[in-house]
C-alpha cells in the first residue's frame, strides 16, 4: 500500500497543534498527521496601523511566542489566525448576537475577503504563509440572519460565520480561492509548507 508523502517526510518529527479550533484540528487529521493538540492562550491584540494580511500574520506568530521557549529540536509548532476583512475593517469573532447580526448585515449583498496565516515554529526558525479567498455573500434577509444566529451559534467564528454551516450553504453566491482557507486553513499551503520544511 502507497504511505502518505507528507506523514513518511515527517518521520521523526513531532507536530503540534497550537490551537482547540475544531476545524483545524479535523484538516490536519484529514491530511493524516500525527499531531498533539496543545492550544497555549495569549491576548489578541494587535497594532491597530495593521490591515488585512498583516492582522493575521501577526496573530499567528503571537499565538507561537509561548512556545519558543520550550521548543525541542524535533518539534512543530503550527498556530494560525483567521481575518474576514471588508471594506478596510478586519471582523473579530461577535461577542452577542446584535454583534453577529450587525456583521452579516454589513457583509450582505457584498465581497469580502477570508485572510488565514499559518505559522511555523522549529527550535531555530519560523515561517508564516498566508491565503486569501473572496468570497460573495447573497442579500440576505433578517429573518435568514436571526434563524442562522439562533440555530448555529456562530460565536467562535470570524466575521460571524462558517462557510461549512446553513449559511454557507443558502448565502454564498461566489468564491474565488480555497474553501478550506475559510473553514479555517489553507491545507493546500500547509501540506507545502510542512513538505518544504523537512526537505
Amino acid at each position: 500500500m502507497t504511505k502518505n508523502p507528507l506523514k513518511e517526510k515527517l518521520k521523526g518529527k513531532k507536530i503540534i497543534l497550537g490551537s482547540g479550533s475544531p476545524r483545524r484540528k479535523m484538516f490536519l487529521e484529514e491530511l493524516g498527521l500525527d499531531f498533539e493538540v496543545r492550544p497555549k492562550s495569549v491576548e489578541e491584540i494587535y497594532p491597530e496601523k495593521l490591515q488585512g494580511k498583516e492582522i493575521s500574520e501577526f496573530l499567528a506568530k503571537l499565538k507561537a511566542t509561548p512556545f519558543k521557549e520550550e521548543m525541542e529540536s524535533d518539534q512543530i509548532v503550527i498556530t494560525s489566525d483567521t481575518v474576514v476583512w471588508h471594506n478596510n475593517v478586519s471582523l473579530a469573532k461577535a461577542a452577542n448576537k446584535a454583534e453577529a447580526f450587525e456583521m452579516l448585515r454589513t457583509l450582505s449583498g457584498d465581497w469580502h475577503q477570508v485572510i488565514t496565516s499559518v505559522c511555523f515554529t522549529t527550535k531555530g526558525s519560523q515561517k508564516t504563509v498566508s491565503a486569501i479567498t473572496k468570497v460573495k455573500l447573497k442579500d440576505l434577509t433578517d429573518d435568514e440572519i436571526n434563524y442562522y444566529i439562533e440555530s448555529c451559534q456562530p460565536f467562535d467564528k470570524a466575521g460571524a460565520y462558517g462557510i461549512q454551516e446553513w449559511i454557507g450553504m443558502i448565502g454564498i453566491s461566489e468564491i474565488q480561492g480555497s474553501y478550506n482557507n475559510v473553514v479555517g486553513l489553507p491545507t493546500d499551503l500547509v501540506y507545502q509548507t510542512l513538505i518544504a520544511l523537512v526537505s
